[in-house]
């Protein structure tokens, strides 16, 4: 299932401010932009393999946010993957929804682009035999803390020091129905 492969663009229905962004997946010519909006909103870097490598792993839960007006500009993107890791309660195997980074351009912020982001790709990771979601967010990121409550994620401990400046990060889930 590699990004080769999959030419076509898929778009997303926005409700909310549908006049102002559009959603899709990312494309492997997408990259360099999705890096580009990472680098200038997060401090939390990646090399460009790795990106690769979530998209060709994880190409229907990486969605990219689009200007309307010029739709060849990312504001935004999502991205996420599948661990396996032992279960608390088991020595069995279960999937774990790793949410990677998600990030929104400066001066598109607080329009609803994050909300749409995690809405349109939770689904496509859920159908991966998804038990739980799971994310780090840093303890001073208040806004991000609260996007995810409101997604009804569960702060579940603190991260010492996980950051590499030395900033602690809430470790949140979000409990999946089984089927």
């Amino acid at each position: 299932m590699g990004t080769d492969k999959d030419t076509h663009t898929y778009y997303f229905n926005i409700k909310k401010n549908d006049d102002l962004f559009f959603l899709r997946k990312c494309t492997y010519d997408d990259l360099n932009k999705v890096k580009e909006v990472n680098e200038k909103e997060l401090p939390e870097d990646y090399p460009f393999f790795f990106y690769k490598s979530i998209l060709d792993n994880y190409p229907d839960s990486f969605l990219v946010a689009c200007d309307n007006n010029n739709p060849n500009e990312i504001i935004g993107y999502v991205m996420w993957r599948v661990e396996k890791i032992p279960s608390k309660n088991s020595l069995r195997l279960i999937n774990k929804g790793h949410l990677v980074s998600i990030a929104v351009s400066e001066g598109f912020k607080r329009l609803g682009i994050a909300s749409a982001l995690l809405t349109n790709s939770m689904p496509p990771i859920r159908e991966q035999n998804v038990y739980e979601f799971v994310l780090e967010v840093r303890v001073s990121n208040y806004n991000a803390v609260g996007l995810y409550k409101t997604f009804k994620f569960k702060t579940d401990g603190i991260k010492k020091r996980y950051y590499r400046d030395g900033e602690n990060a809430y470790y949140m889930i979000l409990k999946v129905k089984k089927d």
